[in-house]
Order: structure tokens, then C-alpha cells, then sequence
């Protein structure tokens, strides 16, 4: 069974970088034909998907988001990181990484979700 955790800091200075990774166990991330994206929630904005690392390395990031947004992996450790730049207060939010996983009609499903990490913006 797929399992993801987060980790990293839980507080990060504003104007820092935000580093998260994301240990997955019981899949690998390079298998046809899974993505595996970070997500975050706030009592302002709700969950909001950040982006994505497909299975082949290609990345995908949401609009608002991506001019500071950087998903990379490790395929040796089957990892993937999270890195966004410049944070403000408004990017206090418990982070989450998922599986996205295909579905039958084009799309992706967030089938797997790790635990969460809360992560506090504050000097």
C-alpha cells in the first residue's frame, strides 16, 4: 500500500524559501502513469493544489503560484520536494503531498495523501 510523509521545517521566516520532501513508500514515483503533487489548506483559501511531478519528471504548477513554486524528486530515495520562494504570511498552511493517479474519464484522482505538516510563516 502507498504511503507518503511529509517533512521539513515548521517555521520559515518571510522572504525565505520553503523546503518540503515527501518519503513515499509501497510505490515508486517513476511508475507509468502517477503524478505526485503537493497540496495545501488554510482557513482563508481552503486546499489549494500547487503543482506536480510526473512519473517521467515533468512538472506542472498552479498559475498563481508558479513564478515561486519548484518540484523536484529523487528517484533514489524516492522522494520529491517542494520549494517556494519569497513566502509570506498568506503561505501559512498545513502542506500535503498525494499520489495523482489516472482516471478513465482524463483526469486525476488524489488517491493517497500523506498525514500533513503544518507550517507557520513568522519572523
Amino acid at each position: 500500500q502507498v504511503q507518503l510523509q511529509e517533512s521539513g521545517p515548521g517555521l520559515v521566516k518571510p522572504a525565505q524559501t520553503l523546503s518540503l520532501t515527501c518519503t513515499v513508500s509501497g510505490g515508486s514515483i517513476t511508475t507509468s502513469y502517477y503524478y505526485w503533487s503537493w497540496i495545501r489548506q488554510s482557513p482563508g483559501k481552503g486546499l489549494e493544489w500547487l503543482g506536480a511531478i510526473a512519473y517521467a519528471g515533468s512538472t506542472y504548477y498552479s498559475p498563481s503560484l508558479k513564478s515561486r513554486t519548484s518540484i523536484s524528486r529523487d528517484t533514489s530515495k524516492n522522494q520529491f520536494t517542494l520549494q517556494l520562494s519569497s513566502v509570506t504570511p498568506e503561505d501559512a498552511a498545513v502542506y500535503y503531498c498525494a499520489r495523482e493517479a489516472p482516471t478513465t474519464v482524463g483526469l486525476r484522482a488524489l488517491d493517497y495523501w500523506g498525514k500533513g505538516t503544518p507550517v507557520i510563516v513568522s519572523s
